[in-house]
């Protein structure tokens, strides 16, 4: 999404400072990989983001985010799904781990963190989705913290006043410019929210749609200090997994893609007490939700599931 938005401010240098910026790591697992991608077809791509990626400490290796970016063919609208981190999967057996039940989110723990975390965290998603994806991201956000605060802040509306569990932060209702670290503050809290985690997934879709919007805003093109700045910035916070797919082509496939085009997917499921652990549990193995994204039916179920979609 933020390539996207980023196409805005002059292809071509984007695409050629970029290249030599961003690491590339083999992300996906082979049973999660597409065999060949077409950017002009409906896309599927893997988001996983965590502030503490890079940490030795197995306990900081949980993944905060995870997102399956929805791209129909075409590329004038996408679909953020949520994946609750709490969900209850079964992790398959990868990089010195057993195999087993547990929450989504530990998968990038038991695989190490980084580029086998993501692996056994892909391979997890494919095994309960079917879902085979055309490339993937991981997302370190200290670092992208840094890229709003060089677009200047993003634009937030607030709809529950709520204090953050971590910098005793309060957000108050109503919309506000936040810089880098209120923002991410911000979409990391789901304690005392109405909808509790699925507030807190809703809130970091609004995020990327406010940072596509920003930069879509910001006249890059005509300050080549800050884009390099910029661009520097996505580098070091973002390592890709592309499936082969030049970025320039990416970028290009994406180019039509507003702000205003995203939808907000929510999987369905209810959260579930077993032995006493908080779990995510899916309703009816999701309602037929990763059924519509294999089959690139995903516009018609969001139009049946409107309890499950937000427009960004």
């Amino acid at each position: 999404m933020l390539l996207a938005g980023l196409a805005v401010a002059g292809l071509r240098t984007l695409t050629d400072r970029y290249e030599r910026s961003v690491v590339r790591e083999q992300l996906l697992d082979p049973s999660a990989r597409q065999k060949r991608t077409d950017p002009d077809g409906p896309l599927n791509y893997l988001l996983v983001g965590t502030d503490r990626w890079q940490s030795g400490s197995a306990a900081d290796r949980r993944s905060d985010t995870i997102l399956i970016v929805h791209v129909p063919a075409g590329g004038r609208e996408a679909y953020l799904v949520s994946v609750p981190r709490d969900l209850l999967v079964a992790i398959p057996a990868g990089n010195g781990y057993g195999g087993g039940q547990d929450k989504i989110n530990a998968a990038y723990e038991h695989g190490g963190g980084g580029q086998p975390g993501t692996r056994l965290l892909s391979a997890t998603l494919a095994r309960l989705t079917g879902i085979r994806f055309d490339g993937a991201a991981l997302i370190d956000f200290s670092g992208f913290r840094k890229v709003i605060d060089l677009l200047g802040g993003v634009r937030m509306c607030v709809d529950t006043e709520v204090r953050s569990i971590h910098t005793d932060r309060v957000f108050p209702p109503g919309c506000q410019q936040m810089d880098g670290g209120e923002a991410l503050d911000y979409v990391r809290q789901r304690y005392d929210l109405p909808g509790g985690d699925y507030d807190r997934q809703t809130h970091q879709q609004q995020l990327l749609r406010a940072v596509l919007e920003r930069t879509s805003e910001t006249s890059l093109r005509t300050n080549p200090v800050k884009l390099d700045q910029v661009i520097r910035a996505v580098g070091g916070s973002l390592t890709v997994d592309t499936n082969g797919v030049p970025l320039e082509e990416l970028v290009l496939a994406l180019r039509d893609l507003p702000a205003d085009a995203l939808r907000g997917v929510q999987v369905p499921s209810h959260p579930q007490t077993i032995d006493q652990v908080s779990y995510v549990v899916l309703d009816n193995g999701g309602n037929g939700l990763f059924e519509a994204v294999r089959g690139t039916r995903v516009p018609d179920w969001a139009r049946a599931n409107p309890r499950w979609v937000t427009r960004l």
